[in-house]
């Protein structure tokens, strides 16, 4: 809770993941990606409720035996076509129905692992203070954007220098937070608004684990990271929060 603000924390992971089978339970540096996720979120205070919302028994128990509190979400609210607004409407309303009630609705998608407890903190203050309808992270890229266009490149900015750190950097979306308040989830149906708040997160938190290629990358990272603990004497947090 902040400033008397209830927050709800839902993890979407259903199953049948078509580009890598059992995605969200598969394991990253030891562990089930999702259980990542539920470790963050743990280590974040302000959250006054996360659950996991799923389809998939074998989820469901993977979640449970991490701590992990789980919304059983009908069949043809977890389809390939299924919006994630979908299973974050049937959470508030399961939660609800239990007499819990929320001001805000967090998306804490589990093919996030590096996600800092610090940045979903620091999304529930700023979607606070600025008494936002919405939240996004963002990361920055100074890669040159455009368009191809009969066989043409076609820049975002004309122009733009060669060299990469002399670009005007822009900002991308990034699933690692949304934050959507939740009268407006309701009245919408939608975490977008034309008035995003954001918060700006580095490349790292920005992974999005969705090929095998993404999990080689996670596992080299985190490989990386346990090295650089071991070089400095154990010193400094886990990778995934």
């Amino acid at each position: 809770m902040i400033d008397g603000k209830r927050f709800l924390a839902v993890v979407p992971a259903r199953g049948g993941s078509k580009s890598v089978p059992g995605k969200n339970i598969r394991s990253l540096g030891g562990r089930p990606l999702l259980a990542h996720t539920l470790a963050q979120a743990a280590a974040v205070p302000a959250l006054d409720a996360v659950v996991v919302s799923t389809d998939d028994e074998t989820i469901a128990a993977t979640a449970a035996q991490y701590d992990g509190r789980v919304v059983h979400r009908p069949a043809d609210l977890a389809t390939d076509t299924a919006p994630t607004e979908w299973a974050l409407l049937h959470a508030l309303d399961t939660l609800e129905a239990a007499g819990e009630a929320f001001d805000y609705v967090m998306v804490l998608e589990p093919t996030s692992p590096f996600r800092r407890p610090a940045t979903i903190a620091a999304c529930m203050d700023h979607i606070v203070a600025h008494d936002g309808r919405s939240l996004m992270t963002v990361t920055e890229s100074r890669a040159n954007i455009g368009r191809v266009a009969d066989g043409m490149f076609r820049p975002l900015v004309p122009g733009a220098p060669r060299r990469r750190q002399d670009r005007q950097a822009f900002h991308i979306e990034s699933s690692t937070v949304y934050v959507a308040r939740t009268d407006f989830l309701r009245a919408t149906g939608s975490l977008v608004c034309d008035d995003w708040l954001a918060v700006v997160v580095d490349e790292a938190e920005a992974v999005d684990i969705n090929t095998p290629l993404d999990f080689a990358l996670a596992e080299a990272m985190l490989a990386h990271a346990e090295s650089g603990r071991a070089d400095s004497g154990g010193a400094d947090g886990a990778a995934s929060g």
